[in-house]
């Protein structure tokens, strides 16, 4: 994680440059040094100061996971029963169709998004869980706002 005040010092083109690398993280130097009214060269610089600062952790692909065989997609909120947080917590972590999981405050521990071929292949990976956590489970139906950047004004 970068420095909490990072973001503050955040300027125009470091904004034009995040802007357009969360919209294509694999375009080119070229096309990044444009898009921010850079140079090669000193976008490259920016590029390099911004992993450094940690505003930039990672350069990703955003797969469409109906595309790969995933054609159902669950909001699974965990609540692991006495003693059971850290078991639960590894059985999440190595079921690979939890594409993402926080660990939040509140009633449930656990909020997780799972892929998952069939509602029998849901049950399945519930039933792992259930025998540790009670659970409540939500289809997603949509997604209006995928994830995407805060906003980077100050």
């Amino acid at each position: 994680m970068g420095v909490p005040n990072a973001a503050l010092n955040l300027d125009d083109t470091d904004q034009r440059m995040l802007e357009a690398l969360a919209r294509n993280a694999r375009i080119s130097l070229k096309e990044l040094a444009e898009a921010a009214g850079l140079s090669s060269p000193s976008a490259a610089e920016r590029l390099r100061r911004l992993e450094e600062r940690g505003i930039i952790s990672a350069f990703t692909v955003d797969i469409a996971p109906e595309a790969i065989g995933y054609p159902l997609q669950a909001i699974v909120r965990i609540r692991p029963l006495p003693g059971q947080l850290h078991v639960v917590e590894r059985i999440i972590q190595e079921t690979p169709e939890f594409i993402e999981c926080d660990k939040v405050t509140g009633d449930d521990c656990f909020i997780g998004r799972l892929v998952v071929r069939s509602m029998g292949e849901l049950d399945g990976i519930l039933d792992k869980i259930t025998e540790r956590a009670e659970t409540n489970t939500s289809m997603i139906k949509a997604t209006p706002v995928k994830r995407r950047l805060p906003p980077l004004s100050h």
